[in-house]
């Protein structure tokens, strides 16, 4: 399974010139059962590592382009009447996939919006009183903004808290933008990228992931933490128990992306900054990122 991993990662390498810290985390993401929030301009490659991810583990992709005039049945799908066969038939939305990309998703309404909380959580979707699985890994890749707001409904709490981790991009280095057009001008394309792991063996991966040992002391530690964020006077909104969840479940993922069967504190510390920033409302104009910079700098390291 080790080696699996380093091939996919050397895979979404070959699509993603030099963001190797993104994709680890993407796939920390997806290996935790968790979603990923990219925040990041346009045009830097977020659609990009969404399909070729979906492309790698041999997954049905499917994109979601969130606009105000979206509707939830846009997304989940909905019930249409058949006058041939007298009955209702369900017509499946985008949401029944591996991996979803919710782009620009702040440009949803919130009403849309809403339409995604119970299957992130549950893995399953409600319509009509009736609840129906989706396909199984579901991940959901969602991107926004950050400085573009005009036109946008900003995520309320319960949805930030429903994705694993959030990251971003950034642009890439002069060598790195040097090597795209050289791909580019070879004519590779994502659509020319093949599997290389099957979607069984992402979630035997997931099971491996949870199986990581954490020690009592380091989750006294990622405890301590996440109770700091609900005691800081620079915060208003600390961090749910959901949040403290998914620190653990990212930690095991890290770790084994790392090749070890078990937590270290510099695990915590590495991934705590991506899975706790976007949970955390601040008192002040004060980044979230730094205010958990600091609280790691604060608590005693078992």
């Amino acid at each position: 399974m080790r080696a699996r991993i380093e091939q996919l990662t050397q895979h979404l390498s070959l699509a993603i010139v030099g963001k190797q810290e993104a994709i680890q985390l993407v796939l920390v993401a997806l290996l935790s059962g968790g979603h990923a929030l990219l925040e990041d301009v346009p045009g830097v490659g977020k659609t990009l590592l969404a399909k070729s991810l979906a492309r790698s583990i041999n997954g049905k992709f499917q994109r979601l382009q969130c606009t105000p005039d979206l509707l939830p049945t846009d997304v989940t799908g909905t019930n249409i009447w058949n006058p041939r066969t007298g009955e209702f038939e369900f017509m499946a939305g985008p949401i029944f996939a591996n991996v979803l990309l919710a782009d620009e998703i702040n440009r949803a309404t919130p009403r849309t919006q809403s339409a995604l909380l119970e299957v992130m959580e549950e893995q399953q979707v409600t319509i009509d009183g009736v609840s129906r699985k989706v396909p199984t890994p579901f991940f959901v890749i969602a991107t926004q903004n950050p400085a573009e707001y005009q036109g946008t409904f900003p995520l309320p709490e319960a949805q930030m808290d429903r994705f694993a981790l959030s990251l971003s991009l950034g642009y890439p280095t002069e060598s790195e933008e040097l090597q795209m057009l050289e791909r580019l001008q070879s004519g590779q394309r994502v659509q020319d990228l093949p599997p290389c792991i099957s979607v069984e063996e992402i979630r035997e991966l997931q099971v491996l992931c949870s199986q990581v040992r954490v020690e009592s002391s380091l989750q006294h530690y990622i405890l301590n933490l996440v109770r700091s964020t609900r005691q800081d006077e620079e915060i208003l909104l600390g961090v749910s128990p959901r949040g403290t969840v998914a620190l653990q479940k990212a930690v095991q993922a890290f770790a084994f992306l790392e090749g070890r069967d078990y937590a270290i504190p510099d695990d915590v510390k590495a991934i705590a900054p991506h899975v706790l920033s976007h949970r955390i409302i601040a008192a002040s104009g004060i980044r979230s990122r730094i205010i958990v910079d600091r609280l790691l700098r604060s608590i005693a390291i078992p």
